[in-house]
C-alpha cells in the first residue's frame, strides 16, 4: 500500500481566521506539537502571511491537543545525534530562531494562548509573543539541561527580560517545570484561566486587541521591543554555538539516553 498522498499530510501549523484575528495552531498533537524543521519553516510562513495581511491585526498562537509545544523534538534530535549530522541541528535552530524573530518583528500584537504544556523551545515561542494567556492546566519549563542541552529559540533573552536575571537562572540550571499559576506570580505570564474557558478567554483578549488602533499599537510595540530587536538576534546567534558545542557532548548523549530510558541522567562535564 502507498504512503499518505501530499494532499492528505496535515499541515504542520493550522491556519484560520476569525475576523481580525489569525489563529496559528501548531499542528503535531500526536508528539506535543514537537518542533521539527516542518513545523518551524511552516510557522514562519504563516507569521510573514498575517504581518503582510494587513485585515490581521492580532495573531494569536496556540497548539493542537493536551498541549502547545514540549520543544524540540528529542526522538529527532537523537537520530541526528547517532548520524553524527550537527549541521541539521543548526537548520532547526536557524528555522526556529527565524519564527522567533517574526514574532518579535510583527508589527501587530502576537498573544500566546497556552493551551498545555510549554517546554524547551515551546515555552521559548510562548515568551517572544507580546502576551501570553495560559491555561490551569499549562506549565512551563525550560527543561533543556536536563538532557545536557543550551537553551535555544531566544530564552537566554526572552527569560530574564520578563522574570530577572535571578529566576531565569534558577530555571535554566533545574530545567524544572512550573505551573501556570506560578508562571503567573513571577510575571511570565499576564493572566491564567481555567481549561474549559481558555478559548472563549483568548478570543475576547485577542478582539479587544485587534479593536485597538494599529498605528499606536504599533508605535508601542516597537517602543517596547524594537529595539531588542539586534540584542536578540546576537543572542540567538551566541545560541546556536553553544548548543551545537553542547549537542556534541558525552552529557548530552547521557541525558538523552536517560531520557528515553526514563531514568535520572549523570552528567560528568564532558
Amino acid at each position: 500500500m502507498s504512503g499518505p498522498t501530499q494532499a492528505t499530510v496535515a499541515p504542520a501549523v493550522l491556519e484560520r481566521r476569525e475576523g481580525a484575528v489569525a489563529i496559528l495552531t501548531l499542528n503535531r498533537p500526536e508528539r506535543l506539537n514537537a518542533i521539527n524543521v516542518e513545523l518551524a519553516e511552516a510557522l514562519r510562513a504563516a507569521l510573514q502571511r498575517a504581518a503582510q495581511d494587513a485585515t490581521v491585526r492580532c495573531v494569536v498562537l496556540t497548539g493542537a491537543g493536551r498541549a502547545f509545544c514540549s520543544g524540540g523534538d528529542l526522538k529527532l534530535l537523537a537520530e541526528v545525534r547517532q548520524r553524527n549530522a550537527p549541521e541539521e541541528l543548526r537548520r532547526l535552530l536557524e528555522a526556529g530562531h527565524a519564527a522567533v524573530l517574526e514574532i518579535c518583528a510583527m508589527p501587530k500584537p502576537v498573544l500566546a494562548a497556552v493551551n498545555g504544556p510549554a517546554a524547551g523551545a515551546g515555552m521559548n515561542l510562548a515568551l517572544a509573543c507580546d502576551l501570553r494567556i495560559a491555561s490551569e492546566e499549562a506549565s512551563f519549563g525550560e527543561n533543556f539541561a536536563r538532557v545536557g542541552l543550551f537553551p535555544d529559540f531566544g530564552g537566554t533573552f526572552l527569560l530574564p527580560r520578563l522574570v530577572g536575571p535571578a529566576r531565569a537562572a534558577e530555571l535554566f540550571y533545574t530545567g524544572e517545570m512550573i505551573s501556570a499559576a506560578e508562571a503567573a506570580r513571577i510575571g511570565m505570564v499576564n493572566r491564567v484561566v481555567p481549561a474549559a474557558r481558555l478559548e472563549e478567554e483568548f478570543h475576547a483578549l485577542a478582539e479587544r486587541l485587534a479593536a485597538a488602533p494599529p498605528l499606536a499599537v504599533r508605535g508601542i510595540k516597537q517602543v517596547l521591543f524594537g529595539d531588542a530587536l539586534d540584542a536578540l538576534r546576537r543572542a540567538m546567534d551566541a545560541e546556536i554555538a553553544r548548543q551545537v558545542e553542547c549537542f556534541r557532548s558525552a552529557d548530552a548523549a547521557e541525558g538523552m539516553s536517560a531520557f528515553f530510558e526514563k531514568r535520572k541522567p549523570i552528567f560528568r562535564g564532558q
